[in-house]
């Protein structure tokens, strides 16, 4: 089992083998010599009705009826697809953003080998009807695979079920070297030590919520290789928050990106822990507290305790990050604006605007109980017109294909800037909301917190 989830679903030679394997289904399922016959009593009074003759259908070919008949089960499968996107995307706002046009294709695709398939079902013999409903799962999966393969989040088919099977990382020792002077450039004199991985280390950690209460999955913690030796100098940290639908797994893009910058500075590289401010894929309680989980306690709170207590970091506010991409982006800007005594620094990767599940209106309703004020209070935006900030990094990165949260992390980037933050602004040519936003964002903005955690040659 442990294997199978660990199956990569975004390799070229599986993603083919479904989509050849759902064209041979589709052409199956269309070239049918014919409906079966009717019964010629049935061919009989159908001739009586009327004027006496045949009916008009009744004097067509078998083949031309056939064609006809799955031409239309095919048409009405994709309206229904597109239907289902209208009512999800437009109405019900479920997915919080507009879905690409290959998202879309995929759907309607699969709707219309589904409606293909149902009428496979009519009329036909067992084996057409078995392989019928096998080909309602081949479509399916294909689509799901498709889609997946598209975002780039979900490289396996457990991290694509919600499956992790991530192995838990035993923590180094905990050290606690001489603290070097805030400020001070640890790339001077630091000098690995023999025997050092060439590589860092991640896995998952348990993190109790002793204080939130808030139910979280495991977190993802990356150790870079300056961090696995017997004497680790006290390193930075990121504190980092995924998307949604996600989980803190999905970064593991940010441990080869860590990684390479490792190799470039001898080791030396920030801890990042990935952490879980959703509870579970589906849901969004946003990173407040409410009734919906104590969110904003768990991080601010929960996670930072856990580090302070396990990890060999550096204490200082200027050896520490958060960073989120999407709807994490969102909770990095506003806990880096509510606690800039914690974190020094911000990276928010195509970050949302607002703290939103659906519409403000949903938001209003489910998370802050009705008061509108108490939304308004919460908005990133607000916070940061209450503060004047010094000594605070903000870096914010989108795609140019990204029409919804372009614009809003370019206006998240003009209210920090305005409260006083050192920003910095990328914009990635072709980019948009999926998993090359994130590795945009990682590229673009990675090497400038090393710059500010003096883990590399200026």
């Amino acid at each position: 089992m442990e294997q199978l989830l660990d199956l990569s679903v975004i390799a070229s030679p599986l993603l083919y083998s479904f989509y050849v394997l759902s064209v041979l289904a589709a052409l199956f399922l269309v070239l049918r010599a014919g409906l079966r016959p009717r019964p010629a009593g049935r061919v009989e009074a159908s001739a009586l009705e009327g004027s006496g003759s045949p009916s008009r259908i009744s004097q067509l070919p078998g083949w031309r009826i056939w064609l006809a008949t799955a031409a239309v089960a095919t048409a009405c499968g994709a309206l229904t697809g597109a239907v289902v996107l209208f009512v999800s995307e437009v109405l019900l706002n479920v997915f919080g953003l507009p879905l690409d046009a290959d998202t879309r294709i995929w759907v309607i695709c699969a709707f219309a080998g589904l409606g293909l398939a149902a009428v496979n079902l009519w009329r036909s013999r067992w084996w057409r009807k078995a392989v019928a409903v096998l080909a309602c799962l081949l479509f399916i999966a294909t689509a799901a695979l498709g889609i997946n393969a598209g975002y780039g989040l979900n490289p396996t088919l457990g991290a694509m079920l919600g499956l992790s099977q991530i192995k838990h990382l035993a923590l180094p020792k905990l050290f606690h070297p001489h603290q070097p002077k805030t400020g001070s450039a640890l790339w001077r004199g630091w000098k690995p030590p023999a025997g050092m991985p060439s590589a860092g280390r991640s896995g998952a950690v348990t993190i109790p919520a002793d204080a939130s209460g808030f139910h979280a999955r495991d977190a993802f913690l990356y150790l870079p290789p300056a961090a696995l030796v017997d004497h680790p100098p006290a390193l930075p940290i990121i504190v980092m928050m995924m998307g949604q639908p996600g989980g803190p797994e999905q970064s593991k893009s940010a441990v080869h990106e860590l990684d390479a910058l490792a190799r470039q500075n001898h080791g030396l590289a920030p801890l990042l822990l990935t952490v879980d401010q959703l509870g579970n894929p589906y849901r969004n309680p946003v990173c407040v507290d409410s009734v919906k989980g104590n969110v904003y306690t768990y991080v601010t709170t929960d996670v930072v305790n856990f580090i302070r207590k396990n990890l060999n970091v550096a204490p200082d506010r200027s050896q520490w990050a958060v960073a989120g991409y999407s709807n994490g982006g969102e909770c990095a800007l506003s806990f880096a604006a509510k606690r800039p005594e914690i974190f020094g620094s911000l990276l928010d990767i195509s970050g949302e605007l607002e703290p939103v599940n659906g519409s403000a209106e949903n938001t209003v309703k489910t998370i802050f109980g009705g008061n509108e004020s108490a939304f308004t209070a919460e908005k990133p935006a607000t916070i940061l017109k209450a503060h004047t900030y010094s000594d605070e990094l903000a870096i914010f990165t989108s795609g140019s294909r990204d029409s919804r949260y372009g614009p809003q992390s370019a206006e998240a980037a003009a209210d920090a800037k305005a409260a006083g933050m050192t920003t910095h602004r990328f914009v990635g040519a072709g980019i948009g909301h999926r998993g090359d936003a994130l590795g945009y964002g990682l590229k673009s903005g990675l090497p400038l917190l090393f710059q500010r955690f003096f883990l590399a040659r200026p």
